[in-house]
């Protein structure tokens, strides 16, 4: 399988987005690939919440999501758009962030709503609430491909182990992890989750990043990554923009589950622990 990632800096501004979407399903269909995958936030990315709040629409009337879906039918391209934001949906008048699954017609295949909200407080005063807009998904999702079985999640899950698990206990192959990372946290964590993430699975990772300095005033991480079932890094797309290839050998992951068995070997984790 060839597989393109598209390392973005998404702005405020729809159009660019769905402008650069486009033209990156173009090359990725120039460069041979089967399926193009792209960062978190892709078709909108802006901290400003209030003016967020105009431009957000629900899935169905999202506008930017049917530039892609139109433009993977005519390049005839699975894509993974990595996330967007959809408003309008939830009883609690929270946003979702969603991951949808684009197949070669055009047709969307799985959507997911990010699990894992990122809320702290910290030492410096800085407090993040993502949950304050953001409502969590409470559904994990495989999809099916002409190649593999894939796994979806979104940049903050990437911390939570059990998730892919779950994914890989449900037959997923392939693991999927578009971001919009910080540069601080990239710079100590990434790449060394995501690899985690792939030696304890037996399984591919591919991670589409956001990158560079955006619009409404943060710095993302980028470095793009793709990583086989043993933690080797087949692409790393460093912070400068555009299309990346990989070329994969998914019999890698018979072969490596067959070398650590560690999904056969894997057993249900009692509830109760004891204390001695």
């Amino acid at each position: 399988m060839r597989v393109a990632l598209f390392q973005m800096t998404s702005g405020t501004d729809p159009v660019a987005n769905a402008d650069a979407l486009v033209d990156a399903i173009a090359q990725a269909k120039a460069g041979g690939a089967d399926m193009l995958f792209t960062p978190e936030m892709a078709a909108y990315l802006d901290r400003d919440r209030a003016r967020a709040a105009t431009l957000l629409t629900a899935e169905a009337d999202n506008a930017v999501l049917a530039q892609v879906r139109a433009a993977a039918a005519r390049a005839g391209l699975w894509v993974h758009l990595g996330s967007i934001a959809c408003a309008g949906e939830r009883a609690d008048g929270r946003w979702s962030n969603r991951s949808l699954m684009i197949d070669d017609s055009g047709a969307i295949r799985a959507r997911y709503d990010k699990m894992h909200l990122f809320d702290v407080d910290l030492a410096t005063g800085e407090s993040w609430r993502e949950s304050a807009v953001y409502g969590p998904g409470e559904a994990l999702v495989t999809v099916d491909t002409p190649w593999a079985r894939m796994g979806l999640s979104v940049c903050y899950d990437l911390r939570f182990p059990d998730l892919y698990r779950a994914l890989t206990n449900a037959g997923a192959t392939v693991l999927l992890i578009p971001a919009a990372f910080t540069v601080p946290t990239g710079a100590a964590h990434w790449h060394v989750l995501l690899r985690a993430r792939a030696i304890e699975a037996g399984a591919f990772v591919i991670a589409a990043a956001q990158t560079g300095a955006h619009e409404d005033g943060r710095v993302t991480y980028g470095h793009s990554l793709v990583v086989d079932p043993w933690g080797t890094v087949l692409l790393d797309m460093g912070t400068a923009g555009g299309i990346g290839f990989a070329d994969i050998d998914l019999a890698q992951v018979a072969d490596v589950r067959a070398r650590i068995p560690a999904i056969a070997n894997r057993r249900p984790v009692p509830a109760k622990v004891t204390q001695a």
